[in-house]
């Protein structure tokens, strides 16, 4: 991605210009904030910038921008259980509708790619404490015998 593209708006004798950066953040958390999403997937890159400790609003995310329209691929991993069709259309929903609303731009296409299913870890149930034996009654020891 480039540091400044060449999404460009006239207005005024003035221009607007969107950095790809900033419309595939929007696109990411609009992805984010759908139903049976479990995450993005970015590249090894992007993974090693996150465990060095900057959160990447734009993993998974690609954007091509122009000067009245964009193009967006997400890499998402969908959550079990969900109906992966339908978690990717309302994606792709999602998507159109916060860059247009937000930007201005016209999304010609947004491609989602399915890469893996999420399943939650089984919970450990933990058995139930074991109840304490019932203390047993010592017999009382019988004397010890005398010796003569």
């Amino acid at each position: 991605m480039n540091e400044v593209d060449t999404n460009i708006e006239n207005i005024q004798g003035g221009k607007i210009v969107f950095a790809e950066d900033v419309v595939a953040t929007i696109a990411f958390l609009a992805a984010s904030e759908v139903e049976g999403v479990h995450a993005m997937i970015g590249t090894t890159m992007e993974g090693l910038s996150e465990k060095l400790g900057k959160k990447n609003y734009t993993k998974g995310v690609k954007v091509e921008v122009g000067t009245e329209e964009c193009a967006c691929d997400i890499t998402i991993v969908v959550k079990y259980g969900y109906r992966i069709q339908e978690v990717a259309q309302k994606v792709q929903q999602e998507i159109k509708n916060a860059i247009e609303t937000m930007t201005g731009l016209k999304v010609v296409e947004v491609n989602v790619n399915v890469n893996g299913i999420y399943f939650e870890p089984e919970k450990k149930e933990e058995p139930a404490p074991a109840p304490e034996p019932e203390p047993v009654a010592e017999e009382p020891e019988a004397p010890a015998p005398r010796v003569k």
